[in-house]
Formats: C-alpha cells, structure tokens, sequence
C-alpha cells in the first residue's frame, strides 16, 4: 500500500507513503501527507522513535496529546497555570 492508498483500519485513518532518505539524512514529506498532519514548511514536528518505527507528530497535537495526559491527574476545579503563577511569585520573593 503506497502513495495514494488510504484505508481505516480498527476505526484509524491508515495513510502510507514510500519515499527515500536524501543526502545529508534529510526526508521530504509528500503534500498528502502534509496536508493530512494539516502542517506546513517552517512548522514544528515531534519526532518520536517507537518499537523501531518513526512517528511524525505536529507540534500542535503533540501540545494537545500532553494536555490531555496531565488533565486526568489534575483537580477540576484547580488551574494548574494559576498556581504555578503563584508558585513562581513565591519563589521570586524569596530571591
């Protein structure tokens, strides 16, 4: 399955593309591709090495992925952002 081919599996968008390593280890994202991660030049990517596979997350998805993760550890009715704000104050007076 390449270049153009899509298909779901298990309910997740499965896109796969064939391309090479260019010189110097540089790698050219298809347009499909880039439009599909909704990234383009000069935007930020995570790139993550997983079970001998890479992983090409948007820096956008990668801030929203850590949220979501540290959202279920933290109080509802506290605001993390306040008391760090409160907690760098503190710290700044003891300066």
């Amino acid at each position: 399955m390449y270049k153009n081919d899509y298909q779901v599996f298990r309910k997740r968008q499965i896109m796969e593309f064939r391309t090479q390593i260019k010189k110097g280890g540089r790698l050219v994202l298809p347009a499909r591709l880039c439009k599909a991660l909704q990234i383009k030049a000069g935007d930020e990517v995570v790139m993550r090495l997983e079970n001998g596979s890479l992983r090409l997350i948007p820096l956008h998805q990668a801030v929203s992925l850590a949220q979501e993760a540290v959202r279920k550890y933290a109080p509802k009715d506290v605001s993390l952002v306040d008391e760090l704000i409160q907690a760098r104050r503190a710290e700044a007076k003891r300066e």
